[in-house]
């Protein structure tokens, strides 16, 4: 995210200080409540007023998108939340979460791993520089 701009409960956003806030475009956050990954957003005056809740929300969208979570898992996981807090909603966020998060830290333990290589072939690039040529 880019750097917030400061929302509470009591103050709500246009779609251009929300995307400024979320560092998503205006476009994106059209996009995303005509897909239903945003509930339909509050409007006064037909202008789209984004609250802090509608903002937390984004904020975590972000996140997920970011850390590679597929639209679709992300759709899903947004219908999942508007059913409410039963067992079986609880149960399958749950799951998408924990799966995303196994897919996370697949993806950094091979990155970690790619890294020790490069400082590998690093370290010997140094090694070969401090020897003196031979003939």
């Amino acid at each position: 995210m880019t750097t917030a701009i400061p929302v509470s409960p009591t103050v709500s956003l246009s779609i251009a200080d929300a995307a400024e806030a979320s560092g998503l475009s205006a476009y994106t956050l059209r996009y995303y409540e005509k897909i239903g990954l945003i509930a339909p957003i509050d409007r006064r005056s037909g202008a789209r007023r984004y609250s802090d809740a509608d903002m937390r929300w984004l904020d975590f969208l972000v996140r997920l998108r970011a850390t590679g979570m597929s639209m679709r898992d992300m759709q899903r996981y947004a219908q999942l939340l508007r059913k409410g807090n039963t067992a079986g909603s609880l149960t399958e966020r749950q799951a998408l979460l924990e799966e995303h998060a196994a897919r996370l830290e697949a993806g950094l333990r091979a990155q970690r791993e790619t890294l020790q290589y490069i400082r590998k072939k690093i370290g010997l690039y140094e090694e070969q520089r401090r020897e003196p040529r031979r003939a």
